[in-house]
This record gives structure tokens, C-alpha cells and sequence, in this order.
């Protein structure tokens, strides 16, 4: 927008220039013309009228026709009368002007002069010259003057812009100076005021999160306690049988419960985005998982760059973690004994790819567009204890972090969840 506002006011400076200065340089070069050209008609006259006159005249008009050739750049010479005809000539960088010479009547003659125009050029050239060096000078400073008011017009605008960018980023706090013409302003205390009722919601829902955390759970547990309790004191198979039952749903009911709190958290927690280094994340997510792992004989394998170099990612704190676990979760489930998980990170320009790939059954197209809905469980040993809720919440931490998400085939066989995160500008080699 600073640069539109400069070719524009240039662009008027400019017109402004054309519109005055090039009629006067025209008019200037006409009068400068049109001077030399009556000059020279004068002396021609002159000089003719010498010649008409008796031989003192025509003597005095030799030693001007001399004179005139060592005090001027033209040259002056009488013509005979068949030549006498008035004519003014411009061309070949000389003007000629002939002026008849009449005695009772009748011409005798004439006189032509011949008058280099290169004088003449040359200053036009430099009227021409000067005025352009002028215009140069006068569309540099408008330029420049142009610069300075459009960045003084655009800093409202830019301080709006700062604002938008933290907020987009996760900082709630961040707030627009009221600064500049009316309508900036206006609109400014209207993304403040808007800014600040958000911030007043979200705050809102993160207290609901902690309450509803505590309300929920605290029943549940007691749910279950009450229910292992009658187990203990029964003997009877039936009624231990019910009881194993509905131990069951509470713990299933206490599981998506869980589930809730943490996606209702990522929806409500808004934090801005940090450079993270993400070997050191992946290697201790890892290190977590892998002793679950051995015990079922799955091996977790390390890929990519990010074993060799220090690439930094754009997360939120504890975000890339959750989002790790949820993935390495599902995966874990579903891999057969023996079978291998392999995780493989590659940079990508300003993008980092983080993808983890299973041996398990894989999933079909229609399951792969619906693996993201809240509650939704596929079928066969895909998400078989699951509550349908781990990509969901993947899905919600990687899109406020800017990252994207997505399933695809394994190579052979399985499936590979495809993360894309954004690369800090800091990150290293």
C-alpha cells in the first residue's frame, strides 16, 4: 500500500510537471526561434536596402557584407535579380533569409543570409536540459516527501496489522493503539473491544474446563468405588456379573470423559505459537512409549533429519507432546506383535513433515474422511478400547499451532499420519 501511495503522488507530481513545464519550454523554443529568425530578416533587409542605393551604399554594403562575416557566425551575399525572391529557410542546421532589393519599382538584386543554427541548438538543448534535470529533481523530492506521508497515513493501519498477527498467534493480550484518522480509530477501538470480549469468553470456558474437570470426575470415581465394593461383597455370579458390566461402561464412561476434558482444553487454551526444538520432543516421546512397546515386541524406529540435524517447529507448549502421544497411542494399538512403528521427519522449505507410520490394517478411503469426527471408532482393530476422540484433539492442536494434518496409506501396508508443522526462521542445520 506505501508503494501505491508513492507511484500515485509521484505520478501526480508528475503530470503537474508535464502540464506546466512542457507548454512554457514549447513557447520558450518558439520565441527563442522566432527572435533569431527576425534578426536576421532585419539585418537581411538591411543590408538590401544598401544594395538599392547609389555606390556610396553599395560600398558601404561590401564592407558590412565583410564585417558581418567576422563579427557573426553567418555569412551574408548579394544575389543578381533573377534570384531576388523572399524566402526564409530553416534546415541542415542553417537558416537562410533572402530579402529583395527594389529601386523605382524595379529589383536589382538581393541578399541572402546564411545563419547557423548549432548556437541556437545547443541552447535549446540546454533549457530542455534544465528543466529536465529539474523535474528529475522536483519527482525525486516528491518521492521522497511521498514516502514520508504514506508511511505517516499506513502506520495505523500497520499497528493494525501487529495486532491482528499477535492475536492470530495466540496472544490474547495484544491490543491496537487508537492512533491516526477517524476511521482508523474507529476501527481500531472496535478490534480492541472485540479482542477483549474474546479474551473474556475464552477465559470463561478455560474455568468451565477446570470445573467441569473436577465435577465429572469426582462421581465417577466414586461410581466405581461403590460398584468394586459391592463386587467385594457379593457371592453371588449374577450379580458380580453386573457389577463387572457396568465397572466396565463407568470405566469406558471415565475414559470418554478424559477425552472431552482434553479437547474441550485445546479448544479453549489459546497460547501463542513458540520455536520448539523437535528432536529433543520426538526423542523423549519416544522414550516414553518405547518400554509399552517392548512388551509386545514392537520395535519404534527413528527417520529422517530430524536424528541429524536441530530443526525448531512453531508449537505451542505441551501441544507437539499430546499430539505425539495421542499418535504413537493409536498406532501402538493397532500394530501386531513384532511389527514396527517408524516415525520420519523432513523439512520441507518452511515447513517441517512429522509422520508416523504403522503396520496395522490401515484404513479405507471413507474411514480416512471420517477418522477426524469427534466419537467416531473404526472398525476391525482400529480404535478397538479407543473413545473416538485422540485425532480429534490431534487435529485441533496441530491447526492452532498452523500446522495441517493428514492420513495416508502406509508404503506397504498400515497407515501414516502426515503432520506439517510450521519451521521456525531460527532453526538451525
Amino acid at each position: 500500500m506505501i508503494r501505491q501511495l508513492i507511484v500515485s503522488y509521484v505520478l501526480l507530481v508528475a503530470v503537474a510537471l508535464t502540464a506546466f513545464t512542457v507548454p512554457v519550454a514549447f513557447t520558450l523554443t518558439a520565441q527563442l526561434r522566432g527572435d533569431t529568425e527576425q534578426s536576421v530578416r532585419r539585418e537581411a533587409k538591411t543590408m538590401a536596402l544598401l544594395l538599392s542605393g547609389d555606390a556610396a551604399s553599395r560600398a558601404a554594403l561590401d564592407r558590412m557584407v565583410v564585417a558581418y562575416a567576422q563579427e557573426t557566425p553567418g555569412t551574408a551575399e548579394v544575389l543578381p535579380a533573377a534570384q531576388a525572391k523572399t524566402a526564409t529557410h530553416w534546415g541542415d542546421g542553417k537558416l537562410e533569409v533572402t530579402a529583395p532589393a527594389q529601386r523605382d519599382g524595379r529589383t536589382v538584386g538581393a541578399v541572402r543570409i546564411t545563419y547557423p543554427t548549432s548556437d541556437l541548438t545547443r541552447r535549446l538543448w540546454q533549457i530542455w536540459g534544465f528543466r529536465a534535470i529539474l523535474a528529475v529533481g522536483v519527482l525525486a523530492v516528491a518521492a521522497g516527501l511521498g514516502a514520508l506521508v504514506a508511511r505517516r497515513l499506513t502506520r495505523p493501519l500497520r499497528q493494525l496489522n501487529d495486532m491482528a498477527s499477535k492475536f492470530s498467534d495466540g496472544d490474547l493480550t495484544a491490543r491496537s493503539p487508537v492512533t491516526g484518522p477517524h476511521e482508523t480509530q474507529t476501527l481500531a477501538r472496535t478490534l480492541n473491544q472485540g479482542a477483549e470480549r474474546l479474551d473474556t469468553l475464552i477465559a470463561s470456558q478455560r474455568i468451565f474446563v477446570a470445573d467441569a474437570s473436577h465435577q465429572l470426575r469426582t462421581p465417577l470415581t466414586a461410581l466405581r468405588l461403590s460398584l468394586d465394593n459391592i463386587a467385594d461383597g457379593t457371592d453371588d455370579e449374577f450379580v458380580r456379573e453386573d457389577v463387572e458390566q457396568a465397572t466396565a461402561e463407568v470405566v469406558r464412561m471415565s475414559r470418554l470423559v478424559n477425552g472431552l476434558l482434553v479437547l474441550a482444553r485445546a479448544e479453549a487454551k489459546v497460547t501463542a505459537a513458540e520455536p520448539l526444538p523437535l528432536k529433543e520432543i520426538v526423542t523423549e516421546r519416544l522414550s516414553v512409549w518405547r518400554p509399552a512397546a517392548d512388551e509386545r515386541g514392537v520395535e519404534i524406529a527413528l527417520r529422517g533429519s530430524v536424528v541429524d540435524g536441530r530443526p525448531l517447529v512453531l508449537a505451542s507448549p505441551g501441544h507437539l507432546e499430546q499430539v505425539l502421544d495421542n499418535v504413537l497411542s493409536n498406532a501402538l494399538e493397532v500394530s501386531p506383535d513384532g511389527a514396527t512403528i517408524t516415525v520420519r521427519s523432513e523439512s520441507r522449505g518452511d515447513e517441517v513433515e512429522l509422520t508416523v507410520t504403522d503396520e496395522g490394517p490401515g484404513m479405507s478411503d471413507p474411514d480416512k474422511s471420517r477418522a477426524f469426527d469427534r466419537f467416531w471408532r473404526g472398525q476391525g482393530l482400529t480404535g478397538r478400547s479407543g473413545s473416538g476422540l485422540g485425532l480429534a484433539v490431534v487435529r485441533q492442536l496441530v491447526t492452532d499451532d498452523g500446522g495441517t494434518v493428514a492420513l495416508r496409506d502406509a508404503p506397504e501396508t498400515g497407515l501414516s499420519v502426515v503432520i506439517t508443522l510450521r519451521a521456525s526462521p531460527r532453526s538451525g542445520g
